[in-house]
């Protein structure tokens, strides 16, 4: 089976054509231009070095959230718009669990996160029993205190050491440096960011599992509302306050 994996959920731009557990090409930039701008590019330049026909293609994987809301319109729009020219299924893979197959097979606890502002951040927390991922609390926006807690917690429990990774935990490494009372690791620069490969690894699991879809069905995973959105509501809710305080009412 071969797959074109996508990810453009967080700042680095990332492709990747694999066959049969094989990556047979990958390119990442991880840098200040727009995924608008650079992910078709990337896609034409592996798929020219490696000669591929797209019609040989079987599905396309897309990281599909939680992350940037720009980030995974473009990726989603792109991974629908191969999938619906080339008549091919999508994988939907979970942003957090394709960052976890960055430490494929580790027996540590992984804790890939995402800075989500406000003091949170969107995080997961998995391990591996041989070559199957479990989930040990699924992907969600959570305040950087209840994960340091939850991560103390289960760490402690199970006598496992933790490796920390994504740019969540570059934003808070301060924090959780001083309020982590296990063992642990933050993950090193090759490992900390998403990658289309991992997105791939992933995604022949979730293939197998028979989860894919149509190009029709796919849409992104966002887990909470964006910064527009929640600016919208709250005028609205001010705006109902001041209409029923106002007088006759």
């Amino acid at each position: 089976m071969k797959i074109l994996a996508i990810d453009s959920s967080g700042m680095p731009a990332s492709a990747a054509i694999a066959e049969d557990d094989r990556i047979l090409a990958e390119y990442t930039v991880c840098f200040k231009k727009t995924h608008s701008q650079t992910l078709l590019p990337m896609i034409d330049a592996i798929s020219g070095m490696i000669d591929l026909d797209p019609r040989t293609l079987d599905a396309v994987a897309v990281a599909g959230g939680p992350g940037s809301f720009t980030g995974l319109r473009i990726g989603s729009a792109t991974a629908k718009g191969i999938g619906l020219a080339l008549n091919k299924p999508l994988v939907h893979v979970p942003t957090l669990e394709a960052m976890a197959c960055n430490f494929f097979g580790s027996s540590r606890i992984l804790c890939p996160m995402m800075d989500a502002r406000r003091s949170q951040v969107f995080a997961g927390i998995y391990s591996f029993s041989k070559d199957r991922l479990e989930v040990l609390m699924d992907q969600r926006p959570v305040p950087v205190e209840e994960l340091a807690e939850e991560l103390n917690k289960l760490a402690a429990g199970t006598g496992r050491g933790l490796v920390l990774l994504g740019d969540g935990a570059e934003v808070y490494r301060t924090f959780l440096e001083e309020n982590l009372t296990v063992d642990y690791d933050f993950a090193p620069p090759n490992l900390n960011a998403q990658r289309a490969s991992s997105v791939a690894v992933r995604a022949f699991q979730l293939i197998r599992e028979g989860r894919l879809q149509t190009a029709e069905e796919h849409c992104p995973d966002y887990l909470r509302v964006s910064q527009a959105e929640r600016v919208r509501a709250e005028k609205g809710t001010a705006a109902r306050t001041a209409d029923s305080a106002a007088p006759g009412r």
